[in-house]
């Protein structure tokens, strides 16, 4: 660690005392460039007058990069060794529960932003960007149920071994997420998505029939899709409330796993579109 920094305090130091021999000046100023390389502009402007200020730039951009890249190069470090004195089954086994947590915090966030384009929109763009967004939230919702299978089989893999460590509660997440209310709230989302994305997908395509009420086939059509887009979020709503209930109590009774569990805006009723 830290060798391009001395690296370059060095050759900066050396072309210091060049400067020194070159102008007659005081050869202590290299050395102080060696312990204190943040003082070089003084003795930039101290040598140069005026005329220092293009070497000034080169010095203020080449020591911030330098900088920047060892901050970088460290962070690498400390990430790639924090878990170095753990074993191996262990380090797997963090990497699983911060995935399932980065996961569950983005899904989250998510359905933050679909609840607020779920909301009475007149322009057709609007539209569009609700139906792209669903996308993007199924993907979201793929990539966290994902995160929960591979810890939960990670787990069963290995139950003998965190028995052992005294890591128990680890199986707590595995027991919450096969509760029944939670598995009926999550199969009602994509329910849930799937007829939102039909019902915005029709009206984006007959758009001007039914905003301008010009042929009465659409306007049923489109009665039929609402229909089954609200009976889709009465359903969620209705199953997100047991899981609520459901939810809050293991939380309370296991907080050590709140949070692997789904966040606060989640436990949210999905409001009706239109």
């Amino acid at each position: 660690m830290y060798y391009i920094y001395f690296t370059y305090v060095v050759i900066t130091a050396l072309l210091m005392l060049l400067e020194c021999y070159k102008r007659d000046r005081p050869k202590w100023w290299a050395i102080m460039v060696l312990f204190a390389p943040i003082t070089t502009p003084w003795f930039i402007f101290k040598s140069r007058k005026e005329s220092g200020i293009i070497l000034f730039m080169v010095f203020l951009i080449t020591f911030a990069a330098v900088v920047g890249t060892e901050f970088f190069l460290y962070t690498e470090y400390i990430e790639k060794n924090r878990y170095s004195d753990l074993s191996p089954v262990i380090r797997q086994m963090i990497r699983l529960t911060e995935d399932l947590k980065a996961t569950t915090v983005e899904l989250d966030n998510a359905l933050v932003k679909l609840a607020g384009l779920s909301k009475v929109e007149s322009r057709i763009h609007k539209i569009k960007n609700t139906i792209d967004f669903i996308y993007e939230v199924r993907d979201i919702e793929a990539v966290n149920k994902n995160a929960i299978l591979r810890l939960e089989n990670y787990l069963y893999d290995n139950k003998s071994f965190f028995a052992k460590k005294n890591f128990s509660w680890l199986f707590k997440i595995q027991e919450f997420y096969d509760n029944h209310n939670v598995v009926q709230s999550y199969k009602r989302m994509k329910t849930y998505l799937d007829s939102f994305e039909d019902l915005l997908r029709y009206t984006y395509v007959n758009f001007s029939h039914i905003k301008d009420l010009k042929t009465q086939k659409y306007l049923q059509n489109y009665d039929q899709y609402y229909l089954r887009y609200r009976r889709a979020v009465d359903s969620h709503n209705r199953f997100n409330v047991k899981r609520i209930d459901f939810q809050n109590k293991f939380k309370k009774k296991h907080p050590e796993v709140t949070p692997y569990l789904p966040g606060k805006r989640q436990t949210e009723t999905f409001k009706l579109w239109g």
